[in-house]
Protein backbone atom coordinates (compact mmCIF):
# COMPACT_ATOMS: atom_id res chain seq x y z
CA UNK A 1 0.00 0.00 0.00
CA UNK A 2 1.47 3.78 -1.09
CA UNK A 3 2.21 5.89 1.87
CA UNK A 4 -0.30 8.70 0.36
CA UNK A 5 -3.28 10.72 1.26
CA UNK A 6 -6.28 9.18 -1.01
CA UNK A 7 -9.28 11.40 -0.62
CA UNK A 8 -11.82 8.70 0.32
CA UNK A 9 -14.94 11.13 -0.92
CA UNK A 10 -13.26 11.09 -4.21
CA UNK A 11 -10.75 8.44 -4.36
CA UNK A 12 -8.20 11.21 -5.70
CA UNK A 13 -4.74 10.90 -4.66
CA UNK A 14 -3.84 14.38 -3.14
CA UNK A 15 0.06 13.62 -2.06
CA UNK A 16 2.37 10.50 -1.93
CA UNK A 17 5.46 10.66 0.56
CA UNK A 18 8.46 8.30 -0.12
CA UNK A 19 9.30 5.43 1.94
CA UNK A 20 12.44 6.23 4.46
CA UNK A 21 15.78 4.72 3.40
CA UNK A 22 17.40 2.11 5.52
CA UNK A 23 19.88 4.96 5.90
CA UNK A 24 17.02 6.86 7.10
CA UNK A 25 15.69 4.76 9.50
CA UNK A 26 19.05 3.90 11.01
CA UNK A 27 19.17 7.66 11.61
CA UNK A 28 16.08 7.71 13.23
CA UNK A 29 16.90 4.63 15.47
CA UNK A 30 20.20 6.35 16.78
CA UNK A 31 18.58 9.43 17.05
CA UNK A 32 15.66 7.85 19.36
CA UNK A 33 18.07 6.01 21.63
CA UNK A 34 20.75 8.71 22.10
CA UNK A 35 17.38 11.03 22.85
CA UNK A 36 16.45 8.11 25.42
CA UNK A 37 19.70 8.35 27.21
CA UNK A 38 18.57 12.19 28.27
CA UNK A 39 14.85 12.56 28.47
CA UNK A 40 14.80 9.24 30.85
CA UNK A 41 16.83 11.38 33.44
CA UNK A 42 14.48 14.85 32.89
CA UNK A 43 12.82 15.79 35.98
CA UNK A 44 9.32 14.04 35.76
CA UNK A 45 7.52 17.41 36.20
CA UNK A 46 9.74 19.04 33.17
CA UNK A 47 8.24 16.25 31.16
CA UNK A 48 5.13 16.38 31.94
CA UNK A 49 4.80 20.23 31.53
CA UNK A 50 5.78 19.44 27.68
CA UNK A 51 2.76 17.07 27.50
CA UNK A 52 0.87 19.58 28.85
CA UNK A 53 1.95 22.04 25.96
CA UNK A 54 1.17 19.46 23.64
CA UNK A 55 -2.60 19.23 25.11
CA UNK A 56 -3.02 22.74 25.13
CA UNK A 57 -1.90 23.50 21.33
CA UNK A 58 -4.38 20.94 20.64
CA UNK A 59 -6.82 22.72 21.18
CA UNK A 60 -5.90 25.59 19.79
CA UNK A 61 -5.74 23.79 16.54
CA UNK A 62 -8.43 21.46 16.71
CA UNK A 63 -9.59 22.55 13.77
CA UNK A 64 -6.90 22.59 11.39
CA UNK A 65 -6.23 18.92 12.61
CA UNK A 66 -9.40 17.97 12.58
CA UNK A 67 -9.85 18.75 9.14
CA UNK A 68 -6.62 16.64 8.26
CA UNK A 69 -7.99 13.47 9.89
CA UNK A 70 -11.51 14.26 7.37
CA UNK A 71 -9.36 14.82 4.69
CA UNK A 72 -7.32 11.99 5.31
CA UNK A 73 -9.63 8.86 6.35
CA UNK A 74 -13.13 10.45 5.32
CA UNK A 75 -14.88 10.96 9.10
CA UNK A 76 -17.19 13.66 9.57
CA UNK A 77 -15.42 16.87 10.48
CA UNK A 78 -17.28 17.47 13.56
CA UNK A 79 -16.50 14.53 15.13
CA UNK A 80 -12.79 14.76 13.80
CA UNK A 81 -12.60 18.27 16.11
CA UNK A 82 -13.97 16.19 18.55
CA UNK A 83 -11.25 14.25 18.13
CA UNK A 84 -8.47 16.79 18.44
CA UNK A 85 -10.47 18.25 22.03
CA UNK A 86 -10.36 14.37 23.25
CA UNK A 87 -6.50 14.61 22.68
CA UNK A 88 -5.81 17.48 24.66
CA UNK A 89 -7.92 16.05 27.15
CA UNK A 90 -5.89 13.05 27.69
CA UNK A 91 -2.45 15.27 27.58
CA UNK A 92 -4.02 17.48 30.34
CA UNK A 93 -4.85 14.71 32.41
CA UNK A 94 -1.30 12.69 32.19
CA UNK A 95 0.01 16.32 32.41
CA UNK A 96 -1.68 16.51 36.13
CA UNK A 97 -1.28 12.88 37.59
CA UNK A 98 2.24 11.44 35.31
CA UNK A 99 4.41 12.28 38.21
CA UNK A 100 2.27 10.00 40.98
CA UNK A 101 2.04 7.14 38.83
CA UNK A 102 5.50 6.57 38.58
CA UNK A 103 6.57 8.44 41.92
CA UNK A 104 8.50 5.62 43.97
CA UNK A 105 6.28 3.25 46.73
CA UNK A 106 7.84 2.86 49.60
CA UNK A 107 7.19 -0.63 51.96
CA UNK A 108 8.81 -0.94 55.37
CA UNK A 109 11.85 1.56 54.42
CA UNK A 110 12.06 -0.35 51.09
CA UNK A 111 10.92 0.85 47.75
CA UNK A 112 9.23 0.45 44.73
CA UNK A 113 10.57 2.17 41.53
CA UNK A 114 8.73 2.97 38.01
CA UNK A 115 11.88 3.14 35.62
CA UNK A 116 11.13 3.83 31.63
CA UNK A 117 11.92 1.25 29.37
CA UNK A 118 13.22 2.70 26.86
CA UNK A 119 12.66 3.23 22.92
CA UNK A 120 8.56 1.87 22.24
CA UNK A 121 7.34 1.35 18.81
CA UNK A 122 3.43 2.75 18.50
CA UNK A 123 2.44 0.80 14.98
CA UNK A 124 -1.43 2.70 14.84
CA UNK A 125 -4.28 2.48 12.46
CA UNK A 126 -6.00 5.03 10.68
CA UNK A 127 -9.34 5.30 12.04
CA UNK A 128 -8.83 7.59 14.87
CA UNK A 129 -5.38 8.82 13.61
CA UNK A 130 -4.94 11.59 16.90
CA UNK A 131 -6.57 9.82 19.74
CA UNK A 132 -5.00 6.11 19.08
CA UNK A 133 -1.35 8.06 19.16
CA UNK A 134 -1.82 10.21 21.89
CA UNK A 135 -3.19 8.11 23.81
CA UNK A 136 -0.04 6.14 23.63
CA UNK A 137 2.33 8.97 23.52
CA UNK A 138 1.22 11.01 26.19
CA UNK A 139 1.57 8.54 29.19
CA UNK A 140 4.21 7.22 27.19
CA UNK A 141 6.54 10.29 27.35
CA UNK A 142 5.58 11.31 30.67
CA UNK A 143 6.87 8.12 31.91
CA UNK A 144 10.33 8.97 30.59
CA UNK A 145 10.06 7.06 27.02
CA UNK A 146 10.82 7.91 23.61
CA UNK A 147 8.31 6.86 21.15
CA UNK A 148 8.92 5.90 17.24
CA UNK A 149 5.22 5.73 15.18
CA UNK A 150 4.57 3.62 12.42
CA UNK A 151 1.29 5.23 11.36
CA UNK A 152 -1.50 3.70 8.68
CA UNK A 153 -0.40 4.33 5.34
CA UNK A 154 -3.25 6.63 4.30
CA UNK A 155 -2.65 9.20 7.18
CA UNK A 156 0.70 10.19 6.29
CA UNK A 157 -0.18 13.87 6.65
CA UNK A 158 -1.66 13.00 10.14
CA UNK A 159 1.48 10.96 11.54
CA UNK A 160 3.65 14.29 10.26
CA UNK A 161 1.88 17.01 12.24
CA UNK A 162 1.79 14.43 15.55
CA UNK A 163 5.74 14.70 15.11
CA UNK A 164 5.69 18.65 14.89
CA UNK A 165 3.21 19.05 17.57
CA UNK A 166 5.74 17.42 20.29
CA UNK A 167 8.46 19.13 17.97
CA UNK A 168 6.07 22.61 18.54
CA UNK A 169 5.34 21.62 22.63
CA UNK A 170 9.33 21.40 23.24
CA UNK A 171 9.92 17.96 22.97
CA UNK A 172 13.76 17.59 22.60
CA UNK A 173 14.92 16.09 18.95
CA UNK A 174 13.99 12.49 18.59
CA UNK A 175 11.73 12.18 21.86
CA UNK A 176 8.69 11.17 19.03
CA UNK A 177 9.29 10.79 15.75
CA UNK A 178 6.99 8.77 12.75
CA UNK A 179 8.86 7.12 10.61
CA UNK A 180 6.94 6.53 7.16
CA UNK A 181 7.75 2.77 7.05
CA UNK A 182 5.56 0.44 4.79
CA UNK A 183 4.31 -2.45 7.18
CA UNK A 184 7.15 -4.98 5.73
CA UNK A 185 9.52 -3.70 7.85
CA UNK A 186 7.98 -3.44 11.23
CA UNK A 187 9.62 -6.48 12.21
CA UNK A 188 12.76 -5.08 11.31
CA UNK A 189 12.43 -2.37 13.88
CA UNK A 190 11.34 -4.44 16.98
CA UNK A 191 13.98 -6.56 16.16
CA UNK A 192 16.49 -3.38 16.41
CA UNK A 193 18.73 -3.82 19.69
CA UNK A 194 17.47 -0.21 20.07
CA UNK A 195 13.69 -0.89 20.43
CA UNK A 196 12.71 -2.25 24.07
CA UNK A 197 8.91 -2.35 23.23
CA UNK A 198 5.60 -2.13 20.99
CA UNK A 199 2.16 -1.43 21.14
CA UNK A 200 -0.17 -1.78 18.16
CA UNK A 201 -3.95 -0.90 17.68
CA UNK A 202 -4.98 -2.98 14.75
CA UNK A 203 -6.89 -5.77 12.71
CA UNK A 204 -5.86 -9.18 14.96
CA UNK A 205 -4.23 -10.58 11.71
CA UNK A 206 -2.10 -7.28 12.25
CA UNK A 207 -1.30 -8.29 16.17
CA UNK A 208 -0.66 -11.78 15.30
CA UNK A 209 2.29 -10.65 13.51
CA UNK A 210 3.09 -7.81 16.06
CA UNK A 211 3.42 -10.41 19.02
CA UNK A 212 4.91 -12.59 16.86
CA UNK A 213 8.10 -10.38 15.84
CA UNK A 214 7.75 -9.17 19.65
CA UNK A 215 8.06 -12.90 21.54
CA UNK A 216 10.70 -13.81 19.08
CA UNK A 217 13.32 -11.19 20.38
CA UNK A 218 11.25 -11.06 24.03
CA UNK A 219 10.33 -7.49 24.14
CA UNK A 220 7.37 -6.06 25.75
CA UNK A 221 3.80 -5.95 23.27
CA UNK A 222 0.71 -3.88 24.15
CA UNK A 223 -2.16 -5.29 21.44
CA UNK A 224 -5.31 -3.54 21.26
CA UNK A 225 -7.08 -5.57 18.42
CA UNK A 226 -10.95 -5.74 17.33
CA UNK A 227 -14.01 -6.12 18.54
CA UNK A 228 -17.48 -7.22 17.87
CA UNK A 229 -18.73 -5.90 20.96
CA UNK A 230 -22.10 -6.59 22.44
CA UNK A 231 -25.48 -4.17 22.82
CA UNK A 232 -27.96 -5.97 24.81
CA UNK A 233 -31.31 -4.65 25.53
CA UNK A 234 -33.61 -5.95 27.98
CA UNK A 235 -37.25 -5.34 29.36
CA UNK A 236 -36.94 -3.18 31.99
CA UNK A 237 -34.49 -0.75 30.09
CA UNK A 238 -36.23 2.61 28.43
CA UNK A 239 -36.25 1.02 24.65
CA UNK A 240 -36.54 4.44 23.01
CA UNK A 241 -33.37 5.96 24.73
CA UNK A 242 -31.32 2.48 24.52
CA UNK A 243 -32.47 2.36 20.50
CA UNK A 244 -31.50 6.24 19.85
CA UNK A 245 -27.80 5.52 22.04
CA UNK A 246 -27.56 2.12 19.74
CA UNK A 247 -27.60 4.24 16.35
CA UNK A 248 -25.01 6.64 17.38
CA UNK A 249 -22.94 3.42 19.02
CA UNK A 250 -23.26 1.90 15.45
CA UNK A 251 -22.20 4.46 13.33
CA UNK A 252 -19.80 6.47 15.28
CA UNK A 253 -16.45 7.19 13.27
CA UNK A 254 -18.67 5.73 9.96
CA UNK A 255 -18.95 2.73 11.70
CA UNK A 256 -15.23 2.08 11.75
CA UNK A 257 -14.40 1.85 15.57
CA UNK A 258 -13.25 -1.23 17.66
CA UNK A 259 -15.57 -0.22 20.38
CA UNK A 260 -18.91 0.27 18.21
CA UNK A 261 -21.79 -1.52 19.18
CA UNK A 262 -21.91 -3.95 16.66
CA UNK A 263 -24.23 -7.12 17.66
CA UNK A 264 -27.71 -5.94 19.08
CA UNK A 265 -28.34 -8.25 21.62
CA UNK A 266 -32.50 -7.32 22.39
CA UNK A 267 -35.02 -9.51 24.23
CA UNK A 268 -38.04 -10.76 22.55
CA UNK A 269 -40.55 -8.89 24.59
CA UNK A 270 -39.43 -5.42 23.33
CA UNK A 271 -36.98 -7.05 19.70
CA UNK A 272 -40.44 -5.19 17.67
CA UNK A 273 -39.98 -1.84 19.43
CA UNK A 274 -36.61 -1.64 19.28
CA UNK A 275 -36.21 -2.77 15.99
CA UNK A 276 -38.84 -0.33 14.83
CA UNK A 277 -37.18 2.63 16.46
CA UNK A 278 -33.64 1.42 15.55
CA UNK A 279 -34.21 1.32 11.79
CA UNK A 280 -36.14 3.97 10.97
CA UNK A 281 -33.47 5.64 12.95
CA UNK A 282 -31.01 4.33 11.27
CA UNK A 283 -33.11 5.21 7.63
CA UNK A 284 -32.88 8.81 8.15
CA UNK A 285 -29.10 8.99 8.57
CA UNK A 286 -27.44 11.59 6.11
CA UNK A 287 -24.82 9.98 4.11
CA UNK A 288 -22.47 12.49 2.18
CA UNK A 289 -19.43 15.01 1.96
CA UNK A 290 -17.62 14.66 5.98
CA UNK A 291 -16.94 18.39 5.19
CA UNK A 292 -20.32 19.31 5.91
CA UNK A 293 -22.07 20.10 9.20
CA UNK A 294 -24.96 17.85 8.91
CA UNK A 295 -23.61 14.71 7.44
CA UNK A 296 -24.27 11.73 9.69
CA UNK A 297 -22.20 9.11 7.79
CA UNK A 298 -18.97 9.84 5.51
CA UNK A 299 -16.99 7.52 3.28
CA UNK A 300 -15.64 4.75 4.69
CA UNK A 301 -11.45 4.69 4.96
CA UNK A 302 -10.09 3.05 1.85
CA UNK A 303 -12.42 1.68 -1.23
CA UNK A 304 -10.84 -2.00 0.13
CA UNK A 305 -12.51 -1.66 3.45
CA UNK A 306 -15.72 -1.04 1.44
CA UNK A 307 -15.38 -3.43 -0.71
CA UNK A 308 -14.77 -6.00 2.26
CA UNK A 309 -17.79 -4.48 4.03
CA UNK A 310 -20.21 -5.06 0.67
CA UNK A 311 -18.27 -8.64 0.59
CA UNK A 312 -19.32 -9.83 4.13
CA UNK A 313 -22.90 -8.42 3.78
CA UNK A 314 -23.59 -10.24 0.51
CA UNK A 315 -22.22 -13.69 1.85
CA UNK A 316 -24.41 -12.95 4.87
CA UNK A 317 -27.06 -12.30 3.18
CA UNK A 318 -26.58 -15.39 0.43
CA UNK A 319 -26.63 -17.31 3.68
CA UNK A 320 -29.98 -16.28 4.97
CA UNK A 321 -29.47 -12.72 6.70
CA UNK A 322 -32.17 -10.30 5.91
CA UNK A 323 -31.88 -6.90 5.33
CA UNK A 324 -34.47 -4.21 7.22
CA UNK A 325 -32.60 -1.54 5.80
CA UNK A 326 -29.93 -0.06 3.37
CA UNK A 327 -27.75 -3.31 2.37
CA UNK A 328 -25.49 -1.88 -0.93
CA UNK A 329 -23.19 0.55 -1.82
CA UNK A 330 -24.16 4.61 -1.43
CA UNK A 331 -25.46 6.14 -4.44
CA UNK A 332 -22.81 8.61 -3.75
CA UNK A 333 -20.17 7.17 -4.77
CA UNK A 334 -16.70 7.19 -3.87
CA UNK A 335 -16.56 4.27 -0.35
CA UNK A 336 -19.43 5.25 1.33
CA UNK A 337 -22.26 2.23 2.68
CA UNK A 338 -25.81 2.56 3.14
CA UNK A 339 -26.33 2.54 6.89
CA UNK A 340 -27.46 -1.09 7.10
CA UNK A 341 -29.53 -3.51 9.53
CA UNK A 342 -29.80 -7.19 9.05
CA UNK A 343 -31.51 -9.67 11.17
CA UNK A 344 -32.05 -13.39 11.15
CA UNK A 345 -28.49 -13.89 11.44
CA UNK A 346 -26.64 -17.65 10.67
CA UNK A 347 -24.04 -18.42 13.04
CA UNK A 348 -21.95 -19.09 10.36
CA UNK A 349 -22.04 -15.90 8.66
CA UNK A 350 -19.90 -12.86 8.53
CA UNK A 351 -22.38 -10.78 10.13
CA UNK A 352 -22.29 -13.08 13.06
CA UNK A 353 -19.10 -14.59 13.40
CA UNK A 354 -16.83 -11.26 12.00
CA UNK A 355 -15.81 -7.90 12.65
CA UNK A 356 -17.86 -5.73 10.05
CA UNK A 357 -16.30 -2.28 9.53
CA UNK A 358 -18.35 -0.14 8.88
CA UNK A 359 -22.40 1.08 9.28
CA UNK A 360 -23.84 -2.21 9.46
CA UNK A 361 -25.37 -3.35 12.11
CA UNK A 362 -26.29 -7.42 13.32
CA UNK A 363 -29.62 -7.36 15.02
CA UNK A 364 -30.28 -10.87 16.88
CA UNK A 365 -33.55 -12.02 19.61
CA UNK A 366 -33.41 -13.46 22.86
CA UNK A 367 -35.39 -15.37 25.22
CA UNK A 368 -33.62 -14.39 28.43
CA UNK A 369 -30.63 -13.42 30.62
CA UNK A 370 -28.52 -16.68 30.10
CA UNK A 371 -29.16 -16.87 26.14
CA UNK A 372 -28.19 -12.85 26.47
CA UNK A 373 -24.83 -13.52 28.05
CA UNK A 374 -24.18 -16.82 25.80
CA UNK A 375 -24.92 -14.97 22.83
CA UNK A 376 -22.51 -11.59 23.84
CA UNK A 377 -19.81 -14.58 24.34
CA UNK A 378 -19.81 -16.21 21.21
CA UNK A 379 -17.45 -14.49 19.57
CA UNK A 380 -13.40 -14.50 19.65
CA UNK A 381 -13.30 -11.05 20.69
CA UNK A 382 -13.68 -9.30 24.01
CA UNK A 383 -13.26 -5.85 24.26
CA UNK A 384 -16.63 -4.24 25.32
CA UNK A 385 -20.23 -4.75 25.78
CA UNK A 386 -23.37 -2.02 26.78
CA UNK A 387 -25.85 -3.80 28.60
CA UNK A 388 -29.40 -1.88 28.67
CA UNK A 389 -31.94 -2.82 31.83
CA UNK A 390 -33.07 -1.53 35.01
CA UNK A 391 -33.15 -4.77 36.69
CA UNK A 392 -29.84 -4.32 39.42
CA UNK A 393 -29.62 -8.25 39.23
CA UNK A 394 -29.47 -8.39 35.45
CA UNK A 395 -26.64 -5.96 35.71
CA UNK A 396 -24.74 -7.78 38.44
CA UNK A 397 -24.92 -11.02 35.95
CA UNK A 398 -23.81 -8.66 32.92
CA UNK A 399 -20.80 -7.25 34.89
CA UNK A 400 -19.52 -10.74 35.81
CA UNK A 401 -20.47 -12.76 33.17
CA UNK A 402 -19.69 -11.07 30.13
CA UNK A 403 -15.69 -11.48 28.75
CA UNK A 404 -14.96 -7.84 28.04
CA UNK A 405 -12.41 -5.51 29.50
CA UNK A 406 -15.23 -3.15 29.70
CA UNK A 407 -18.89 -3.20 30.61
CA UNK A 408 -21.07 -0.05 30.26
CA UNK A 409 -24.62 -0.61 32.00
CA UNK A 410 -26.94 1.89 30.19
CA UNK A 411 -24.69 4.05 28.37
CA UNK A 412 -22.43 3.88 25.63
CA UNK A 413 -19.19 2.37 25.11
CA UNK A 414 -16.47 5.06 25.24
CA UNK A 415 -12.57 5.43 26.32
CA UNK A 416 -11.97 7.54 28.81
CA UNK A 417 -8.17 8.83 29.84
CA UNK A 418 -9.13 7.91 33.99
CA UNK A 419 -10.01 4.17 33.04
CA UNK A 420 -8.07 1.19 32.21
CA UNK A 421 -9.41 0.17 28.23
CA UNK A 422 -8.01 -2.94 26.79
CA UNK A 423 -9.59 -6.63 26.08
CA UNK A 424 -9.45 -10.63 26.54
CA UNK A 425 -9.60 -13.47 24.12
CA UNK A 426 -8.58 -12.07 20.53
CA UNK A 427 -9.34 -8.27 21.54
CA UNK A 428 -5.55 -8.38 22.44
CA UNK A 429 -3.39 -7.93 26.38
CA UNK A 430 -2.70 -4.97 27.98
CA UNK A 431 -3.85 -2.29 28.70
CA UNK A 432 -4.06 1.94 27.75
CA UNK A 433 -5.20 5.05 29.89
CA UNK A 434 -4.85 5.71 33.25
CA UNK A 435 -2.02 4.42 35.19
CA UNK A 436 -2.66 1.09 33.99
CA UNK A 437 -1.38 2.55 30.76
CA UNK A 438 1.34 4.54 31.78
CA UNK A 439 2.93 1.39 33.62
CA UNK A 440 2.56 -0.90 30.98
CA UNK A 441 5.91 0.59 29.37
CA UNK A 442 8.08 0.57 32.56
CA UNK A 443 9.87 -1.35 34.67
CA UNK A 444 8.85 -1.90 37.92
CA UNK A 445 11.99 -1.95 40.13
CA UNK A 446 12.24 -3.43 43.34
CA UNK A 447 14.76 -2.20 45.98
CA UNK A 448 15.87 -3.87 49.03
CA UNK A 449 18.34 -2.23 51.41
CA UNK A 450 20.23 -3.68 54.28
CA UNK A 451 22.79 -2.43 56.52
CA UNK A 452 26.67 -3.73 55.33
CA UNK A 453 27.21 -6.32 58.09
CA UNK A 454 29.48 -5.58 60.53
CA UNK A 455 33.60 -5.78 60.16
CA UNK A 456 34.82 -7.97 62.88
CA UNK A 457 38.83 -6.67 63.89
CA UNK A 458 41.20 -8.64 65.51
CA UNK A 459 44.67 -7.18 67.44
Amino acid sequence: MPIATINPVTGETLRVFDALTDAELEERLARAAGAFRAWRDVPVDDRTRIVARAGALLDQKKHEYGRLMTVEMGKPLKAAVEEAAKCALACRYYAEHASAFVAPEHIDGDEVLYQPLGVVLAVMPWNFPFWQVIRFAAPALCAGNVGLLKHASNVPQCALAIEQLFTEAGAPAGVFQTLLIGSDRVEQVIADRRVAAVTLTGSEPAGRAIAAAAGSHIKKSVLELGGSDPFIVMPSADVAAAADVAVKARIINNGQSCIAAKRFIVHERVADEFTRRFVDRMRTLRVGDPMLPDTDIGPLATRQIADDLARQVAESVHRGARILVGGKRAAAGGNFYEPTVLTDIPSDSPAYRDELFGPVASLFRVSDVESAIRLANDTTFGLAAAAWTRDDGEASRFVRDIETGTVFINGMVASDPRFPFGGVKHSGYGRELGPWGLREFVNVKTVRRQAPPSSAHTE
